[in-house]
This record gives structure tokens, sequence and C-alpha cells, in this order.
């Protein structure tokens, strides 16, 4: 033998041996191998696999001579699988849980939520993998909804079945085999096979039942009744059973859970039964308001763990909920709660919430005190483990580090302190309480003058470092340079790792071959730069003034540098002061520097693009639209994208009230914005040869990236320019989404194309998203801006958010006739949004307002005020609405339908309605008018104060 091949066999031979998986088709060959492979420990393919497979082959249409499709041949060979499938299902003794793949069960859990787990970066080319599965469950889940009536009038009917019955098992399958007149085993009357009792068949029916009504209530609320009553029964059935020997697949907390659900949403909770477990004690203390009880049975709980966490959040959450609403004698126990809670999530070693954390930024001494005997409480003195010890141990030292320095010697005097903590923990924490403690004193006084340093041997350079770190003083810095360069020829900039200036001028300011000079340059800019971002500009100013002077002396490019930031810093000051609120126009001369800097010619100068983007920005706030358009030299519109973004909507702001051949630059901005929300498909060549789609990005093709345009738009305030953009998006947004019906409307609109030549590589997602982020900005600047309402209302109204959509069109309508109480003019309350407003209520189920909104039309929809009048299970106040119908015949059609009904007290509410004398159609059209308007006036005050 080679060597080659001796190491081939001895590779062989080390590798475990994998048997083969048996084919379907050996079990035709031997019947009694299928027996034999089901008891095996790990058969291979598994017994669901084979029935998959067994009825695949059954299944399997044929097809003739003349290649037509025909169904499956009824044959020995069909029939054999079929029985073999059958006899797999009695080998896992019909077990539901792992049979079920249709019909009710599905369904019902299909309904509660599941946690979606975040892809990693290896799971993202199974991305599309994935949304095909879950398009195919869905069109399944379809399929098994439609079919759901008929499942449950089966099983319905299947509660009538009173007598005891069989099912099979292999041995009676294999005698129907042999004798098919022997259909239940061995004769019509045999009692072969599993014995199941009618009671063990109710009590799974019931079960399932109740499950499928329980999701059914989500819809209509009187469902829960029937799902209450089976899962009663099931209960009942289930505490007479031997539920261990029974083939039930029922699980008994879910059981539990929902009958307890059903009880509490339908109120027949029994508070007798209920007061004895923990779930029904805390209901009970909600409900009864005593929230004392309440933080003393979750101190409780903290040594029990007899409730969720889950639960105990939930329940933190309502009353966080009660309190944001206006209830504020809820603050001290929403703190207390939140206190209980994270100790309860230390003692199970997670991580307290975000709350809490919040909490401990400016705690009462109070509520450290409670935390402390929470705390101490919440330790189980006689089976006190270490592990719990030290979970404490963990939270009081993140407390501790949390706190300012009187709270954290507040903890540290406590004796948990001295019982939980090692000493050298205890002493650690003490240093860094004591070193916090003399940084406050420190901090108090002034920072001395650069004369007041003394320059003795005593003073060491990282006392020095440490007083460069803390100055903001350009003489005092520039003094410890020296001071620091006299003892040490390093480069100090490097000092602060958080010490950063722009990349554009980095390499700038490193080509200063005096070390001294380059480091005095960077600090001064980084500690310039950090002024401004905290916003405190009168440092920022000084910081920058003695960075310009320095470098005057030696760098043109370095001063127009630095003139640069001088300019940005002075925008932004200047916009900061709007945003506050402060309007008034920016003096002439920072104005004229704007424009200097968007004239200047470029000469192998570094500038930062954000310069040129807070300029524009500040033109387009402050209406420099003429300027912006004529004036900027097409250089620098070709170097910066923003300058070119700001020049094509200032244009288009510029034309917009001109006639339609002018629109040349909108045309321009629409093509420039589409390609920003383009994306690019990247492909890949499979090992075959073919390419495949591997996944979309973002385009390359754009000038700005997605994310920077819509920080660009952010910052904008002008309401014109905004409203320009909207329309932009509202268009765009119109066009890839292709639902005339449901499009969203805004103002000039027509300014923008009508389609797109490349419709596919326009990123959907991104428009939509964009969209929504754009007009919800735009919001937070103007809450009372018409259009943008009325817009913001579309969107909700195309996405199915019925409810948040009739909030903002009722708030359009609120901030255009001084709360209703003058008539909402017709371009905004058009039929289209009257429409929207009446599918709205219709699909919220508030059917009396769809009756009283059909009124508003121009031309009154009878046949849908009629339709909604007929609904009974209406969701808003019905007949308390009447008042505001002045349309006699829909009052007429109303007392018509309570008359047939025999609701009489409804009926006179109408008859009361429709006998007033202002509504009386002899009465002069200007009567009927002022009627109409009072009623309109009333009616929308109303709904306005139910949707706000």
């Amino acid at each position: 033998m080679s060597a080659e091949a001796a190491d081939r066999e001895a590779v062989s031979g080390s590798r475990p041996c994998t048997p083969p998986q048996t084919s379907w088709f050996e079990f035709l060959l031997d019947p009694s191998l299928l027996e034999q492979h089901l008891q095996g420990p790990h058969p291979d393919p598994s017994p669901v696999q084979l029935i998959i497979q067994f009825l695949e082959q059954a299944s399997k249409p044929s097809v003739n001579e003349q290649n037509q499709v025909q169904p499956p041949v009824d044959n020995r060979r069909n029939r054999t699988l079929k029985l073999m499938a059958l006899k797999v299902a009695a080998h896992l003794r019909w077990d539901l849980n792992i049979l079920e793949k249709g019909a009710i069960r599905t369904i019902v859990l299909s309904s509660f939520p599941e946690k979606q787990t975040k892809p990693g970066p290896h799971q993202l080319n199974m991305m599309n993998l994935v949304q095909q599965e879950k398009e195919l469950m869905e069109n399944i889940l379809s399929v098994l909804r439609e079919q759901a009536t008929d499942s449950i009038m089966v099983l319905e009917r299947a509660l009538n079945i009173k007598k005891d019955f069989y099912i099979h098992t292999l041995r009676t399958l294999d005698l129907l085999a042999a004798d098919p007149s022997t259909a239940n085993g061995e004769t019509e009357s045999s009692t072969a096979g599993l014995h199941i009792s009618a009671d063990h068949l109710h009590c799974q029916v019931h079960y399932d039942l109740g499950g499928i009504y329980f999701q059914q209530g989500c819809s209509e609320t009187s469902v829960y009744e029937k799902a209450r009553e089976h899962f009663r029964m099931a209960r009942e059935l289930l505490t007479k059973l031997d539920f261990s020997a029974s083939l039930c697949c029922l699980d008994e907390q879910r059981l539990a859970g929902y009958w307890s659900a059903c009880r509490t949403l339908t109120g027949t909770s029994d508070p007798k039964e209920s007061q004895h477990t923990p779930y029904g004690q805390i209901s009970g203390f909600m409900r009864n308001h005593n929230y004392g009880a309440l933080i003393e049975a979750f101190i409780r709980d903290n040594v029990t763990f007899s409730l969720p966490n889950s639960f105990r959040h939930s329940i933190q959450l309502e009353l966080l909920h009660k309190l944001q609403q206006g209830d504020k004698a809820l603050e001290e126990v929403c703190h207390k709660l939140c206190v209980c809670n994270a100790v309860r999530d230390a003692l199970e070693g997670g991580v307290p919430c975000v709350s809490f954390h919040q909490l401990l930024l400016n705690p009462s001494k109070n509520t450290i005190s409670f935390l402390l005997e929470v705390c101490t409480r919440s330790l189980d003195k006689e089976h006190l483990s270490e592990t719990s010890k030290r979970k404490m141990a963990l939270f009081i030292k993140t407390v501790c580090d949390r706190l300012d320095v009187s709270l954290a010697f507040m903890v540290s005097s406590h004796k948990l302190f001295n019982e939980l903590l090692q000493d050298e923990e205890k002493k650690i924490l003490m240093e860094q309480m004591r070193k916090s403690s003399a940084t406050v004193n420190l901090s108090a006084k002034q920072l001395p003058s650069f004369y007041d340093i003394p320059v003795s041997a005593s003073v060491n350079i990282s006392q020095l470092e440490q007083q460069l770190i803390l100055s903001l003083d350009a003489r005092h810095i520039r003094q410890i340079l020296i001071e620091l360069h006299g003892m040490a020829e390093r480069p100090f900039w490097r000092v602060n790792s958080k010490w950063e200036v722009p990349v554009d001028y980095i390499n700038v300011i490193l080509a200063i071959k005096d070390n001294l000079t380059r480091d005095l340059v960077y600090i001064l800019m980084a500690k310039g730069l950090h002024c401004i971002n905290i916003k405190d500009f009168v440092h920022a100013r000084q910081l920058f003034t003695a960075c310009l002077e320095l470098v005057t002396e030696f760098s043109p490019k370095l001063r127009q540098v630095m003139l640069n930031e001088l300019l940005l810093m002075e925008v932004r000051g200047h916009e900061a002061g709007a945003a506050e609120g402060n309007m008034e126009r920016p003096p002439s001369d920072l104005v004229s520097r704007v424009r200097g800097y968007l004239e200047m010619r470029i000469h192998d100068l570094p500038l930062r693009q954000i310069v040129g983007e807070e300029c524009v920005v500040f033109m387009l706030n402050w209406r420099e639209n003429e300027y912006l358009t004529l004036q900027v030299p097409q250089s620098l519109v070709n170097n910066n994208p923003y300058i070119k973004l700001g020049q094509l909507i200032a244009s288009t702001c510029k034309e917009l009230p001109g006639p339609k051949e002018s629109r040349r630059t909108a045309k321009e901005l629409w093509e420039v914005v589409v390609q920003i929300c383009s994306v690019s498909s990247q492909h890949k060549r499979t090992n075959e040869g073919r390419v495949s789609l591997l996944k979309q990005r973002e385009s390359s093709l754009g000038i700005l990236p997605r994310s920077k345009f819509m920080t660009f738009m952010k910052k904008l305030r002008e309401p014109l320019v905004l409203t320009t953009l909207i329309s932009l998006f509202v268009r765009l947004h119109s066009i890839v989404r292709d639902d005339i019906v449901n499009e969203v409307t805004a103002e000039h609109i027509s300014i923008w194309p009508s389609s797109l030549a490349n419709l596919q590589s326009v990123d959907v997602e991104a428009v939509v998203v964009t969209l929504k982020e754009l007009v919800n900005y735009a919001l937070t600047l103007n809450p009372n801006n018409q259009s943008w309402l009325c817009t913001q209302a579309d969107i909700y109204f195309v996405t199915n958010q019925y409810s948040a959509a009739m909030h903002y069109y009722l708030q359009a309508g609120t901030v255009c006739s001084d709360y209703f109480t003058k008539p909402v003019p017709l371009d905004v309350y058009t039929d289209q949004v009257l429409k929207r407003m009446i599918k709205c209520c219709s699909l919220l189920n508030c059917h009396t307002q769809v009756a009283v909104l059909c009124q508003f039309l121009r031309e009154v929809d009878y046949m849908t005020a009629f339709k909604a009048l007929q609904e009974q299970n209406s969701h808003d106040s019905m007949d308390s609405f009447y008042d505001y119908i002045w349309d006699v015949t829909i009052l007429e059609y109303l007392t018509y339908m309570h008359h047939k009904r025999g609701e009489s007290d409804k009926r006179q509410v109408a008859i009361k309605a429709i006998g007033q004398t202002e509504l009386n159609s002899s009465n002069p059209e200007e009567v009927l008018q002022l009627a109409a308007q009072k009623r309109k006036k009333k009616f929308l005050q109303a709904m306005a104060k139910l949707y706000f």
C-alpha cells in the first residue's frame, strides 16, 4: 500500500460513520421495517418526516397519455402509503402537539406576538429567504383563517358525542389492512385500540374552542363570554380526569392563564377566589387604590419571588401612564415601585431599568432612605445565600457610583454597606467618594490665574497637564505649554484623548514646524470646538480669536481656516437663539460674512463641508433665496453638495408662484432627491456561473447619503422651504406606493413630475421613513401649520392608524377656525378629507359619528349614513350625538329605525331632535344654514375633546 493510500485509509477510518438515511420506498418493500425503525433511539427520518413523505408520495398526481394531469391513482401502493402514515401517527399516540399543523390551534398560536431575534452579521444573507418563508407562512395562515368557521362547526358538533370511543393503534391498523371489513379493529363493535372517554374528548374540544374564541375576542369583545364558558368546562373536566393517562394535548398553565384573562375581560372575577392568589391581591390593591399595600406586597415579593418580573413592571408602567395623564398624587408611588423593581432586578442578576437610572439622576434623601429599607427587607435573613449577598452588594456599589457625594455617604453609613461589601471594596468606594468630595470643593473656587502658578520643581508635569486640561483661558494655556516644553519635549496636544480637531485640518496643523506653536494651535481649536458643542459661545469666541491672532503671524491658510470656524460659530450661535424664540434678523455684518464665504474662490484651502452646510441653512432660514440663486460661484456649488442643494431649494421656492414652464429647477431638485433615495443592487456570481442578487444598498450616486440629507433638512426652519420639501416627498411617496385611493396630500404638489423613469431603483422604505420624519420635525417647529397637520393626518390614514388620523384632521380644522368658533374653510375640509374622516370613524366603530359627518359633504351621503345607523355595535355615544344632526331626512330615518327595533327611548330622542323649530323646512334658508352651522361647531368641538 502506498503512503498516500495509507493516509487516506487512516483519515477515513478515524472519521465517525453516519448510518445512511432510510428511504420511504424501503418501507414498501419490507412492511416489518416500519415498526423496527420507529422503535429506534433516534429514527432518521423522524416520524413526522415519514408521515409527510408517505402522504406526499400517495398524493402525487399522474399524467395520462395525452399529457394531462390526473388526480392520484387509487391503487394498492397509494393505499399502503396512507396506511403507513396512519401507523406512524398511531405510534405517536396521536399527539396533537407533534402532529398539529393546521386548523384551529395554528390560528390561535399565530395570534400571539413572538419576540423577534435581531439578525447578526452572519445572518444578513439569509434575510431574503426568511422573508419568503414568512410570506409563505402568512399565505398558509390566511387559508386556515378562511376555513376556521368549518373547523369551529366540527368541534362544536363533537361536543354532542356522548359515548366513549376507541382510536387505532399499530395492531388494529394491521388488522384493518388484513381485513378491511373490520374497520374498527376486530369487529364493528370491538373494543380494540386506545380507549377515549367522552369527557377526555370534551375537555380537549372545550380547550381548543376556548382558544379560538379568545383570539376572536380582540375584534369582538362579546366573544370573550363564549371563551370563558369553554375554559370553565375544560377546567371542570380536568379536575375529574386522570390527565397523566389521557391523550389530551392541553397546556394546564396556559389554560389557567386563559381562565384568569377571560374573567378579567368579562368582569366576572370572584374576589373571594382571587384574594388568595398573588395576582388577585395585586389586582385588588390596584382596584381599590390601596397603593401602600401594593408597595408592601412588592417588597415581600422580593423575598418570595412569587410574581413574574414582567407582571411587576407592567403594574409600574400602568401607574406611570396614569401619572402622565395628570394624576400627580402617584409620583411618589411610581418612584417607590421603581425602587422595588430595581432591587428585584438586581436580585435576579439583571440590570435595573432606565426609569431607575433616571430616578438616580436627582433623588431625594427620602428616596435613598426608602431604597435602603427595601434592600434590607428584600434579603431573606433565614435563607440568605452567598449569591444573593453578592448581587445585593454589586447593586449597592452601582448606586453609590451614580449618586452625588452627600447621598453616597448616606448609603456608605448604612449597616448593609458594612455587612455586604468586602473590606477592599469599601476602601475603594470610600476613596472614590473622598476624591469626588475634594473635586466638588475645588470646583467651587476660581481657578488660579497664570501668575498664581508657582514656578518651582515641586510643580511636576502631571500637575501642569491637569491644569492644561481644565483651563479655558488662552494666555493661561500658552504659559502652561511654555512650562511643559521647558520640562520635556513631547507632543502635549495628545494629553487629553478627547481633544479633537476636524480631519480636514489635521495635516495643516501638524505640519507646523515649531512644536510649541503646533500644540497651542491644536489645543485652542479643540477647546473652542468643545465649547461650541456645549453652547458656551463666549469661551469659544475667546479661544478662536486667540488662535486667529496666533496663526495670522505665519500662515494665511490657517488664518482663513480660523475665520471660517469663527463664522460657523457665530452662525450656530444665531441659529441657537432663533430656535429658542429670538426671531430678530441677523446683523448685516454676519450676513455679509456668510455671503463672503459662499463667494470664496478655493485655492488649496482645507474646507469643512459643515461650514457650507450651516451657511446654506442660515441663508434659507432667513429667506435669502435670491442671493443663493444668483451669486454663489459654480466652483463652490460643484465642490459642496449642501450648497448645490441649497441653490436648488432656493430656486424652487422662488419659482413657486410662477407659471408651469418656469419649474425647470423643481425638476432638477426632484432628480437629486430621487437619486439620494435610490438603492443599487449588488450581484454575486454563484459556483454554477449564475448571477444572483445578493443585497441592495444605498446608492453611491446621490450627492449625499440619505442620513446626512435628513440631518440637513432637520436644521431648516423656514416654513416655505419645509413645505416645498414635504411636498416633494409626498409626491414621491404617492408614486412609489402606487395607491391612488390612499394618497397623501400636500401643498404645491403639482410642481413635481408625476412619474419615475426607474421606479425599481427607489428605496420605498427610505421614502416612507423620510416623509414621516420630515413632517414630524416640521410640526415640532409649528404645531399649528394647517397644511402640515393635514399631511400628517393623511400619513396616519394610509397606514391604518385611524384614531391618530382623526386627531390631526380635527387639529387642522381647529387651527384655521379658532377652535371651530368659525366655519372651517372649504379648502381644508374638502370632500376628500371629510370622506377620510368618515372612514376613520367607521373603522373605529363610531357609526353615529359617521352619520353626522355625512351631512358635512357638499352632497349629503345618505346611503353611507343610513348604513352606519343600522349598525348596532357602535362604540360612540350614539343618541347623545342626535342633537348634532340637522338633516331632517336622517332624523326621520333614525325615528323609523328605532321604532322598527322597539327602541322607544332612543326613538324619543330622535323625535325630540326632529321637532326643533329651527329645523322646520319652511324656515328661510338663512335660518336653516345657521342651525346647521351651530350643530357643526358643537359636534366638531365634541369630537376634538374625544380625540385630543
